[in-house]
């Protein structure tokens, strides 16, 4: 019985598949980490090119749609930038750039204007109230990341979120 035993403690047949077996978990785990982060990075490049698709928009409208410096409550100034992020569309007829932004609620934006007479404020717009100060667009967004894998991070949640700016130039 010993010379059985010894004879199979040394007998490296097989070998190659048991490591085989204990390692292929692991690598399974890094290689659908690795395609989640890649598919991650791809959404958040999405959002901060909507964000800025949609600042340049809303900097583009007509300067009568920014009354006193301020976006229209429920404006269609408003509606239509949230709408520019959501689809590249400011009627919202072309779905939605990722998966999970379903709502254009998920985007908000402000306006903000220089007060008059402070630093690097020229005042260019001379028939805009506040001294002529350029309003400038703020846009930002924040969507719900979907995992390729999601059995791998239940429990957990990511966002992709971004924000962009622009002034408004009235085309």
């Amino acid at each position: 019985m010993t010379h059985t035993f010894t004879k199979l403690a040394f007998d490296r047949r097989g070998s190659s598949a048991v490591e085989m077996a204990l390692a292929l978990p692991l690598l399974i785990f890094l290689i659908t980490c690795a395609f989640d982060a890649g598919n991650y990075f791809l959404s958040e490049h999405v959002v901060q090119k909507a964000t800025r698709d949609a600042a340049r928009y809303a900097a583009r409208l007509p300067m009568s749609n920014y009354p006193s410096c301020t976006v229209p409550a429920a404006g269609t100034a408003e509606q239509q930038t949230q709408r520019v992020a959501r689809s590249g569309d400011p009627t919202g007829a072309a779905g939605q750039r990722l998966a999970g932004w379903t709502a254009d609620n998920m985007t908000t934006v402000t306006i903000n204007c220089a007060v008059a007479g402070s630093f690097n404020n020229a005042g260019i717009y001379t028939d805009f109230p506040n001294g002529g100060a350029a309003p400038v667009i703020t846009v930002s967004a924040t969507v719900p990341y979907k995992p390729l894998f999601w059995y791998v991070y239940r429990g957990v949640s990511f966002d992709a979120s971004a924000e962009s700016q622009a002034a408004v130039i009235g085309a």
